[in-house]
């Protein structure tokens, strides 16, 4: 896959350009060992080579084959959005994203070497931008190559990519029809798996900004629509059992599962500026059905609009 760009001044050296436009060092060295290539008006050159003001910057990026660790299974994808570069799609409640100890495979990651594999794309490498917990559902992102992956961790970093999430919560007085939950977030004392808002000078603890707003409430359950601003480990699900709300189906954090067997939490948007066309890219997926069910009955009870 070929990137091209211009210099914009004289005596810059190429691997400046390439940074500047987030080519990584790791990235450089495989353009260099792998079968990559860089040309300057067209003529290759190395990282070092000085460039005049308007050279045509070439960049080849080399083909990525498989993880040979990583199985290559196949399950129907829900695609959202897909490109050159990127790869979005729905995914369903109880399928983790990642290979580990825990799910060797079946894993998001599985079906979607599987996927790569069918459709005999160039690069064959899975490159995961951002992840979901293995029972809530909704937008992932993956990137179709290295270079993409960089773009998206740089936005990531930035806080430029906008992840909303839909929950259904205990209702609990301590809710507002809008909120900052800025509290911080560590490991629970004697669980290796639980976190807990926890002290800022708790060990573990690293600040956490959650904001929400109400959809739909009633007595029992409240619809929230959430904002991420940072990506600790269970933030919502910890954020808003802090709060004596906690998801629906959550019952590591207190929830109850008589209406819904997982967390009731599920991404629905994800924005950000695509890195290569500068398009503004605005993607939504719907409440999944165990979702939307429970909202069904609740407004069968209460006709009431305003409430669930």
């Amino acid at each position: 896959m070929r990137f091209e760009f211009t210099a914009s001044q004289d005596g810059l050296l190429l691997k400046t350009l390439l940074k500047q436009h987030g080519i990584s060092k790791k990235l450089l060295a495989k353009i260099k060992f792998d079968g990559g290539r860089l040309l300057v008006n067209g003529i290759e050159r190395n990282a070092i080579f000085k460039l005049s003001q308007n050279d045509l910057v070439s960049v080849d990026i080399p083909k990525e084959k498989a993880t040979v660790t990583l199985k290559q299974q196949e399950m129907p994808l829900s695609i959202v959005y897909e490109d050159d570069h990127f790869l979005v799609v729905d995914k369903p409640a109880g399928v983790a994203s990642v290979t580990g100890q825990n799910y060797p495979d079946k894993t998001m990651s599985n079906f979607i070497a599987g996927y790569l594999k069918a459709q005999r794309y160039e690069n064959q490498k899975v490159h995961v931008v951002t992840r979901l917990d293995k029972d809530t559902s909704g937008l992932m992102l993956f990137a179709k190559h290295g270079y993409a992956h960089n773009r998206m961790d740089n936005l990531l970093q930035q806080k430029k990519i906008t992840k909303r999430y839909f929950a259904l919560v205990h209702t609990s007085n301590d809710l507002q029809t809008s909120h900052e939950i800025k509290v911080p977030i560590g490991r629970k004392d004697g669980s290796i798996i639980e976190r807990a808002v926890v002290a800022a000078d708790h060990p573990t603890a690293k600040y956490a900004h959650t904001s929400y707003q109400i959809i739909k409430t009633d007595e029992q359950f409240s619809l929230v629509d959430i904002q991420l601003h940072t990506g600790r480990t269970h933030q919502i699900r910890v954020h808003f059992a802090h709060l004596s709300a906690p998801l629906l189906g959550d019952d590591l954090y207190g929830g109850f599962r008589d209406k819904i067997k997982r967390q009731a939490l599920h991404c629905h948007t994800l924005s950000f500026q695509h890195p290569f066309s500068g398009e503004l890219i605005n993607l939504a997926a719907a409440l999944p059905e165990d979702m939307a069910q429970i909202l069904k009955e609740e407004a069968q009870q209460d006709p009431d609009t305003d409430r669930l």
